[in-house]
């Protein structure tokens, strides 16, 4: 299967809904914004967002589809640190997606448009140290696993360790 990414339009919210609605017992783990009470509003609302962001290079937020454009999840880039010249990146497959290598590819397809059309020398990968298959995914886009930072993110009001993973771009 081809995997493409590319910026959200305004006609990808109903399959944004549908994909996240399908993925809440698996995505709302570690991702709260996909919770049950997901509506169709709130991906039309968060897709207004990112089209803003988009445009004034605070955030690039892509969908991942596959050859035929069917909508398999979302990565992108946000907490864009300009003077330290770094970005979370950070990724989604809806559940009837998982498990396909889908995400390790949109990773590095993230990567290769980041370091071709931005400044950006480092995107970081945080990983809460339970989410195994997240892991995977790092690993297997060839990010650097660099240690444990303890207590790093907030997940549903609970402090998680989490691993940082790394890409950085090539010394030339």
């Amino acid at each position: 299967m081809q995997v493409s990414i590319r910026p959200y339009t305004l006609a990808d919210a109903p399959a944004l809904f549908e994909a996240a609605r399908e993925s809440v017992a698996e995505v709302h783990l570690w991702l709260p914004w996909c919770h049950a009470g997901y509506q169709a509003d709130d991906a039309q609302t968060w897709i207004k967002s990112q089209i803003e962001a988009l445009a004034n290079r605070t955030a690039y937020a892509f969908l991942i589809e596959d050859d035929a454009g069917r909508f398999l999840g979302g990565c992108g880039l946000n907490q864009i640190n300009d003077a330290h010249r770094l970005a979370n990146l950070g990724y989604w497959v809806r559940t009837s997606a998982a498990g396909q290598g889908i995400a390790p590819r949109a990773v590095r397809l993230v990567a290769e448009w980041a370091l071709a059309n931005t400044n950006l020398q480092r995107l970081e990968i945080v990983v809460a140290v339970s989410n195994t298959r997240s892991h995977r995914v790092a690993e297997k886009a060839g990010a650097l696993r660099e240690g444990v930072l303890r207590s790093r993110l907030f997940v549903h009001n609970q402090p998680h360790d989490a691993v940082m993973y790394s890409i950085v771009r090539p010394e030339a």
